[in-house]
């Protein structure tokens, strides 16, 4: 099978007819072999009932999942990559916000350009500049300086991967918003950026709010320890709680050799107990402990830990 459309969606009924249709001409015209897997997030606007009637009349293309409640965007994504069987998947999202005539460049970029994930650019928008636009625009750069991949829009929902990046990547929680990281810490490298069409959107609202800023640098910086130190957690912990010790431990030094310093010379000096320097001292010493016991542990769970030894292998003779 050369195509899987994977189409996350809740409370979308009125669009997926027309989005079924669009995508079924701009297959039949490029003559792909294809699937559309509709991924159900506990919609209860009666988009299943649209899905099972689509299905019904086009068994032969149309696959479907439904979830018994809302999980999220990226439990979506990750039951359609398991189930998704075309050499190229294709994610866009269900509000015909994302034009399926996009699709066949894609498909030539993952075939032809030999790249493992291409991500779509919505370089017009017409979202709201205040609450979208910008808010975006600057988590992108910091995505950018985190990541290391030089995408504009990392969260734009239409994308296109080789068959293998999909099963070799998790997408949980809200990671939805970096599968590129995913995929490039998986070690998926080729990674590309197409100019797509941003178009408005026909019917309903938005589903997200900007508290999806928020949680995204969250997410963001929880990748990127995983990534850096989710195999040594030592290597994070054990660091940082040395520096804090030594200084602490250097510091304590400092303020008994003062104390010292001035008996000697007979000079009147503060208490080393009522010296609030002596107090921080003490205190950075034990976080210093804490934080090494933390790696420590740390240490202990991953020694334990039934994926410690999960290696991505890309091929074998």
């Amino acid at each position: 099978m050369d195509i899987s459309v994977v189409v996350p969606l809740y409370n979308e009924s009125e669009s997926l007819p027309k989005l079924y249709e669009w995508l079924s001409r701009v297959m039949r015209e490029n003559g792909y072999s294809y699937e559309i897997l509709f991924v159900d997030d506990g919609s209860t606007d009666g988009s299943w009932n649209v899905i099972r009637c689509l299905h019904e009349r086009y068994p032969e293309t149309v696959r479907s999942v439904r979830f018994r409640r809302n999980y999220g965007k990226s439990a979506a994504l990750y039951c359609g990559f398991k189930r998704a069987e075309g050499n190229v998947v294709i994610t866009m999202d269900a509000d015909l916000q994302d034009s399926p005539d996009e699709i066949p460049e894609l498909y030539r970029m993952i075939t032809e350009g030999g790249y493992d994930l291409v991500s779509g650019w919505k370089k017009k928008r017409y979202d709201n500049r205040l609450t979208k636009n910008l808010p975006s625009k600057l988590f992108n750069a910091t995505a950018r300086m985190v990541t290391g991949i030089q995408l504009h829009d990392m969260n734009c929902g239409l994308k296109a991967y080789r068959n293998e990046v999909v099963k070799n990547i998790e997408v949980f929680s809200e990671m939805h918003r970096y599968i590129p990281y995913l995929a490039k810490n998986a070690g998926f490298t080729k990674i590309g950026e197409k100019v797509v069409q941003h178009r408005k959107r026909e019917f309903g609202e938005s589903k997200f709010g900007l508290s999806r800023f928020v949680n995204g640098y969250l997410d963001l910086m929880t990748l990127w320890f995983l990534n850096k130190f989710g195999k040594q957690p030592m290597h994070f912990f054990g660091l940082a709680g040395s520096l804090m010790f030594v200084i602490g431990l250097v510091a304590v030094v400092v303020v008994a050799a003062m104390k010292l310093h001035a008996l000697a010379n007979g000079v009147k000096a503060m208490l080393i107990g009522t010296n609030p320097y002596f107090h921080i001292a003490i205190l950075m010493m034990i976080l210093g402990c804490m934080l090494f016991l933390a790696g420590f542990l740390g240490e202990l769970v991953i020694r334990n830990s039934q994926t410690r030894n999960d290696y991505l292998i890309r091929e074998e003779i």
